[in-house]
């Protein structure tokens, strides 16, 4: 369960903290047989701040609540 906790704090975390995950890719404009022009696109897959803020409280909740066990 504290494995589960700290994952999710750290995910919550680094949602809050870059926002998004940015990646990119090459993107073909000219290919005209042997000859190629391509060029590299960058783009941004937005992850919201509620998300972050969601699992950050989860990740409390599970360590907080999920480590009172007795047994």
């Amino acid at each position: 369960m504290k494995l589960l906790a700290f994952a999710l704090i750290i995910v919550g975390v680094l949602g809050l903290a870059y926002g998004g995950i940015s990646y990119s890719h090459q993107k073909k404009d000219i290919d005209l047989g042997p000859l190629q022009v391509s060029h590299t696109e960058h783009d941004t897959l937005p992850i919201p701040p509620i998300a972050g803020g969601l699992c950050l409280a989860a990740g409390i909740a599970v360590l907080v609540l999920g480590g009172g066990k007795s047994g």
